[in-house]
């Protein structure tokens, strides 16, 4: 996780006016609308699609994928740090670019990237506008019956300006494309305020997906330790996943029932695992789909002709043909003998129930064995 030398002190310094200065990007944002008015009335986005899941769930590998087909407008790393103005920010920043050479991202598995690379920077938005959801320790879900004018105001003129950004050839887009692992905690607000809204979740076998979350929650430990500017970063653009910025999403108050559970074990992701999903499934709609990362992995031009299916891609073959950028995760050995049997047991019937769902499931011999997972 060399996060150092990808940021020069300059680059620091941006991002730290950037951060400093949230509020008054709202209130320049509202110039930016005045400004672009004619150009943003012209954009009628519909059908968005939010991938969202716990992290490591495949989700950064989806936003990739998906955003080669053409298809879709999405964030992209040079939209940092003034995230909220993103025109206003492209404009200032195109007589400074320069080419970036694609890198390992802070996660350290293998992901590379570059400032022309999508990636997951909404979350900016939701903090700003609710901060009464973030808790010190943890973030409340989202009830469906909430409703906030401004935000969903503000959220649809950013969608606009995204999509007008990632304009090709005189073609814009008129899909929003998102990938924001906290969405999960919000499900059923974002298909209230987004009608036409098709939501992706993606999901691993518990065991092996907890060890992968406990691995880079230490990770993230000790880069936030060593580079106090990596954690602030990640702070400040909603990065509360692991390491010293930890904040689980409280479903069902389970933060609180087992408040003395250290984040530095595996029975902590796996509950946490447990509770996210059962949250899903209690509150799935019909606009959401399962999407088996384990069925994906080994099965990827079926699993990608599936979602290209339920996502209504024009080009579906073209789509399938990207499955060469699918390998099978690392397998990690895992000790289970301080897991709590009834753990045990609750995830693996949950992990049944999603892949009963999974749009992608292909059957296969021993698919849902807990141990092969």
């Amino acid at each position: 996780m060399d996060f150092a030398n990808n940021y020069s002190a300059l680059d620091r310094l941006v991002h730290n006016i950037a951060f400093s200065s949230r509020g008054a990007q709202i209130g320049l944002s509202a110039l930016e609308d005045k400004v672009y008015a004619r150009q943003l009335d012209a954009i009628n986005p519909h059908k968005p699609v939010f991938v969202t899941a716990l992290p490591r769930a495949g989700t950064t590998l989806l936003l990739e994928m998906l955003e080669r087909s053409g298809q879709f407008g999405v964030h992209l790393y040079r939209d940092m740090p003034l995230l909220l103005t993103p025109i206003f920010w492209s404009k200032v920043s195109a007589s400074f670019r320069r080419e970036d050479t694609p890198r390992e991202r802070a996660h350290g598995d293998g992901m590379m990237v570059s400032v022309e690379s999508p990636e997951a920077f909404e979350e900016t938005i939701w903090v700003e506008f609710w901060k009464e959801q973030y808790q010190a320790r943890s973030v409340k879900p989202w009830h469906p019956k909430f409703k906030h004018a401004e935000f969903e105001r503000f959220f649809n003129n950013h969608i606009k300006k995204i999509l007008l950004l990632r304009q090709t050839n005189g073609v814009t887009p008129m899909r929003y494309l998102s990938k924001n692992n906290m969405n999960i905690g919000r499900i059923e607000y974002i298909c209230k305020a987004f009608p036409e809204a098709q939501i992706v979740v993606p999901f691993r076998g518990p065991l092996q997906h907890a060890a992968s979350l406990l691995k880079q929650h230490l990770g993230f430990l000790k880069l936030h330790h060593d580079d106090a500017f990596a954690k602030r970063y990640m702070r400040e653009i909603g990065h509360y996943d692991f390491g010293q910025n930890l904040k689980p999403i409280n479903f069902n108050g389970w933060v609180d029932n087992y408040s003395t559970l250290s984040p530095d074990t595996l029975e902590f992701w796996l509950r946490y695992w447990f509770e996210a999903y059962r949250y899903i499934l209690d509150h799935k709609q019909a606009n959401v789909a399962l999407f088996c990362f384990d069925s994906f992995s080994r099965k990827p031009d079926s699993s990608l002709r599936a979602l290209a299916t339920n996502l209504q891609l024009p080009d579906i073959e073209s789509f399938v043909a990207l499955s060469g950028r699918v390998a099978e995760p690392k397998t990690h050995n895992i000790d289970t003998s301080a897991l709590p049997d009834e753990l045990m047991n609750a995830t693996q019937a949950l992990f049944e129930r999603l892949n009963a769902g999974a749009i992608n499931l292909v059957s296969q011999s021993g698919a849902n064995s807990f141990s092969e997972q």
